[in-house]
């Protein structure tokens, strides 16, 4: 199959393929995911706010949103009729996959990656503050109160840490760690849905609880079948993204610097 790269693309998808590289080497060096540890953090604040968004566009009420220090999380929101119940739920892996693909095309359409890494120290301290500080303590959800330590100190290190790198890095190195960024959340979200599909497996021991599960509870539907459905629509979105992002752009815009830049023919 003929894969064809436009020629003011090539820079940004050498980026890409750096930063996807980098990734998997760390996946083979033992104890390297210490270094990834703050990016799996970061796509769990993605993951739960997806589902806290989604409560919201659909009418509903968020009672805390929580990440622990294994990586895992939580949020609590009521869910109201069947449908919103379904994109609630659909919404965290989803969610997480749909955020790495904009990134590549913010990336692509040569948005300052300052300006990237600015919104998302914003969307970070939001969910941090609003669902995982101001809305348990409102709510009085007693049952959240137990994340909110490190649900707060996380998410404060991450948004000061995006602060930093938008503030004290070179315009290059900003944009290699939005596409690094970018790579972390697609590919984590992908390693998820893989993980929770032999979770969700009936030959395993006991029922996980998990957003597939929720799934299965509210249609009767094997878990399976809902991981492999976001699965699906996971590769969608990200081939949609790619295809976006190699691709020439319609009309000559400011050409963004990166570490992998042609030199301009004369």
């Amino acid at each position: 199959m003929n894969i064809n790269i436009a020629r003011d693309a090539r820079p940004q998808v050498r980026t890409l393929l750096v930063a996807a590289a980098i990734t998997f080497v760390l996946w083979l060096i033992p104890f390297a995911d210490v270094l990834t540890y703050p990016f799996r953090i970061f796509v769990t604040f993605i993951h739960e706010g997806g589902h806290a968004l989604a409560a919201l566009l659909t009418g509903n009420s968020v009672s805390s949103l929580s990440v622990a220090a294994d990586g895992s999380g939580l949020t609590y929101s009521t869910t109201g009729g069947f449908i919103s119940a379904l994109f609630i739920s659909s919404a965290g892996y989803l969610g997480a996959t749909a955020f790495g693909a904009l990134l590549l095309v913010l990336i692509r359409r040569t948005v300052a990656a300052r300006i990237v890494l600015i919104s998302s120290a914003a969307l970070i301290g939001a969910l941090t503050i609003v669902f995982g500080l101001f809305k348990p303590l409102v709510s009085g959800f007693g049952g959240s109160w137990t994340g909110i330590p490190f649900t707060m100190v996380a998410g404060i290190l991450l948004a000061v840490g995006l602060l930093a790198i938008a503030k004290y890095s070179s315009p290059r190195v900003a944009t290699f760690f939005v596409s690094f960024l970018a790579v972390q959340c697609v590919m984590t979200a992908l390693l998820d849905l893989k993980t929770l599909f032999f979770l969700s497996s009936p030959f395993t021991l006991g029922e996980a609880h998990s957003d597939a599960a929720n799934m299965k509870a509210l249609t009767g539907v094997p878990a399976m079948f809902w991981t492999l459905a976001w699965a699906g629509v996971a590769f969608v979105i990200l081939s949609l993204a790619l295809r976006a992002y190699a691709v020439s752009r319609d009309k000559a815009t400011e050409q963004q610097d990166l570490p992998f830049e042609e030199p301009l023919e004369v």
